[in-house]
């Protein structure tokens, strides 16, 4: 503890890394940001833009550069992406993905972590890649590397005949799909690795809004793990971990 404070006294180390450090989490005027998330369970921490203003964003986004080196929002509007930009250094680069509504910060001495291990993120349709492109930035975060396939949807099933040998190569498959949510189905009974399905709140009529993907997930002849509707980023986390957990057998 007194390397800390000595630290802060000298200017080396802020007030919100020094809490970071001793508590696991810093304080900040828009909430308590889980600096230990990580370490403690291996996934990073995100910031749920969602709710929160611009500015919340942007104040968190900061405090979570300052003491782990990185920031990971998501769920990010063009204006709050501006805003989180704005508010980081200028030497810190930012990534932001309009499509998976993701900003992603890291600090110019942050080191990726990597992964000897391949996540495929693979979408029914275009309509999904919001939810499939956040999975795959989270993914990607943990250091897996990520093969994004798109559009192999089970209108037509040869689309996902011509990318089986991309699905069965990765060593974990996460399937975004809307509708009937059928696609996961058909893919777990074709792959040999883990299968985690995302129910997507496309399509419309009875059963909307997710609700028909997701029942359909859940009651899979084939197996698979479900997520919630819509949960790119839990199911972008579940697969980092399988992907370190195949790391950690493979070193």
């Amino acid at each position: 503890m007194r390397d800390i404070l000595d630290a802060v006294a000298a200017g080396d180390l802020s007030p919100a890394a020094a809490e970071a450090r001793l508590r696991g989490y810093a304080t900040t005027e828009a909430g308590r940001f889980d600096a230990a998330r990580e370490t403690r369970r291996g996934v990073p921490e995100a910031i749920l833009a969602d709710g929160k203003s611009a500015d919340e964003t942007a104040d968190l986004a900061a405090t979570s550069v300052e003491t782990t080196g990185r920031a990971v929002v998501t769920r990010a509007d063009s204006e709050t992406a501006t805003t989180v930009a704005a508010g980081l250094p200028s030497a810190v680069d930012v990534d932001h993905d309009a499509r998976a509504r993701t900003v992603v910060a890291h600090a110019p001495d942050f080191e990726p972590p990597t992964l000897d291990a391949t996540v495929a993120v693979a979408t029914g349709g275009t309509s999904d890649a919001p939810v499939a492109g956040e999975a795959s930035v989270i993914a990607r975060e943990m250091g897996a590397t990520v093969e994004w396939i798109e559009d192999v949807g089970v209108a037509h099933l040869g689309r996902v005949v011509d990318v089986l040998d991309v699905l069965r190569a990765a060593d974990v498959v996460v399937v975004a799909a809307g509708r009937e949510g059928a696609l996961p189905t058909v893919v777990a009974g074709l792959v040999d690795t883990p299968v985690i399905g995302v129910p997507v709140s496309t399509g419309y009529g009875f059963g909307g809004d997710g609700e028909a993907a997701l029942a359909g997930m859940l009651q899979s002849c084939t197996v698979l793990s479900t997520v919630n509707v819509d949960a790119g980023f839990v199911a972008g986390a579940q697969a980092g971990l399988v992907a370190r957990a195949v790391d950690d057998g493979r070193s």
